[in-house]
């Protein structure tokens, strides 16, 4: 098999070549360049192993490649160098061994092939000759290229101890199925179940990271149903296993809340490739379990799952290691606002519901929207033609009030500084009344957005509430 290079990869591993034949060093790419390079993936990360001193072949190639001095690992033996936006890291082959409570390994010299059995995954473990006189020769002792080809997941050493030394590979390789598009095989799969309660010694920062990216893959559900398969969700997101299954009460059940929400995410990452909206989808229903009545009249519902969604929102970030800022308070606005669209397609929608969706969305009207009509998950072709006709209903009555009244960020023509200004009083209860009074007003349509009619509609509510201009 042959790999195909750029000529500006080309330039660089030829670099490599020379400096590695100088020093009289075995050198080889491997890990995920190999990997990705043979699948025909994007990459910026170029990864050497060489067979001595990483961090001298590493210098000698950054002076040949006229690139300033390698950024060095004293600690771990490695080095990396930047050629533009490429990143080549160099490390010496190594063996590790582990302690049970720990997956920071004890590290020391090796060979090449005890530098591949402490690889993750056969696809990750092919090596590829660089120097000279065996350049382009793979090496490939666990048949990685057979499984590249047979796209699968297979660890290249008995997967317990595998996954029992590194818990976190067992999310790594969740996420290469997911973002590949491969099968873990049954046997690393079963692994996987039987190691899975090593998770608790990985730190959540690492967890998080893996599960991003799983979020972030064309088809995440994929990653998803195998988190659910291997017993890991309930381990590192219990509130979202808490979706899991169905209750019967009377013979009447309700839907999978878990398969349901997988197949939002899926249905909104078709659309976007935004990390946040992708999170809220995964968060919309995560309310439910709180919520969940079973009512004769009704059959089951999830009253103010929405509201006790949005509150649950701050506290699984703040457990996840997730952004508490801005980031958080998107995903909890679009939680607590899912259901308002869906509502307006069940109602006559008149002019003042649309203008406080779009005042209280805001600048994530679109997003909300595009969150609401993954919502649709219906098999009914019928239903699932009334739902998106109505939704575009809803969007047409949007366009047309926004293009009316401006309100997509919109911010009250009267503040409160104007308030206390025109009646010379100080902070307090009748400044508020006055203020959400005017938004009212235009939110109901009973004045128009501007400046004017506000001002006559606040002298009108001062003088309501005993509050004259003082001459």
């Amino acid at each position: 098999m042959e790999i195909e290079f750029s000529k500006r990869e080309l330039r660089i591993l030829r670099a490599v070549q020379a400096c590695a034949d100088e020093l009289q060093l075995e050198s080889y790419l491997i890990g995920g360049y190999v990997r990705d390079k043979i699948l025909d993936r994007p990459t910026k990360d170029i990864d050497v192993v060489c067979i001595g001193d990483a961090i001298h072949l590493s210098t000698a190639v950054a002076k040949r490649l006229k690139v300033g001095r390698p950024k060095i690992f004293k600690r771990f033996g490695t080095a990396m160098i930047r050629e533009g936006d490429l990143e080549i890291e160099f490390v010496g082959a190594r063996k590790e061994s582990y302690s049970p409570d720990s997956r920071k390994p004890s590290v020391t010299k090796g060979t090449l092939q005890d530098d591949q059995n402490r690889r993750d995954f056969t696809i990750n473990a092919l090596a590829y000759s660089l120097n000279e006189a065996t350049w382009g020769t793979f090496l490939d002792p666990f048949d990685g290229l057979s499984d590249l080809e047979s796209q699968i997941i297979r660890t290249p050493t008995d997967p317990d101890k595998t996954f029992s030394d590194d818990p976190l590979r067992m999310m790594r390789a969740v996420r290469f199925a997911t973002q590949l598009g491969f099968a873990i095989e049954d046997v690393t799969l079963e692994g996987i179940k039987r190691n899975a309660h090593r998770i608790s010694i990985v730190s959540q920062e690492r967890i998080t990271t893996e599960l991003n990216k799983i979020i972030l893959a064309a088809q995440p559900s994929v990653g998803f149903k195998y988190l659910l398969d291997t017993g890991l969700i309930q381990l590192i997101f219990p509130d979202m296993y808490e979706l899991y299954g169905v209750d019967y009460v009377d013979g009447r059940g309700h839907k999978d809340n878990y398969y349901h929400t997988i197949q939002v995410l899926d249905n909104v990452a078709r659309s976007s490739d935004d990390l946040w909206l992708r999170w809220a989808a995964i968060m919309h229903d995560i309310g439910k379990p709180k919520t969940k009545r079973f009512k004769k009249s009704l059959g089951w519902t999830f009253h103010g799952h929405d509201a006790v969604g949005a509150g649950m929102t701050p506290k699984i970030f703040r457990n996840l290691k997730l952004p508490l800022d801005h980031k958080m308070l998107y995903v909890k606005k679009l939680v607590r606002l899912h259901l308002r669209p869906i509502s307006l397609t069940k109602e006559n929608i008149t002019d003042s519901a649309i203008r406080r969706l779009l005042y209280e969305a805001g600048e994530d009207i679109d997003d909300l929207m595009t969150l609401c009509e993954a919502d649709i998950t219906t098999k009914n072709p019928r239903k699932m033609e009334r739902y998106l006709a109505n939704y575009e209903i809803v969007k047409e009555k949007m366009i047309e009030l926004e293009e009316k009244d401006n309100l997509r960020n919109w911010q009250p023509p009267i503040s409160g500084e104007e308030i206390m200004n025109t009646f010379q009083i100080p902070p307090s209860r009748q400044v508020g009344i006055i203020k959400n009074a005017i938004r009212e007003a235009i939110l109901d349509g009973v004045i128009a957005n501007n400046h004017e009619d506000a001002y006559q509609f606040m002298l009108k509510k001062a003088e309501e509430i005993g509050i004259t201009i003082n001459t």
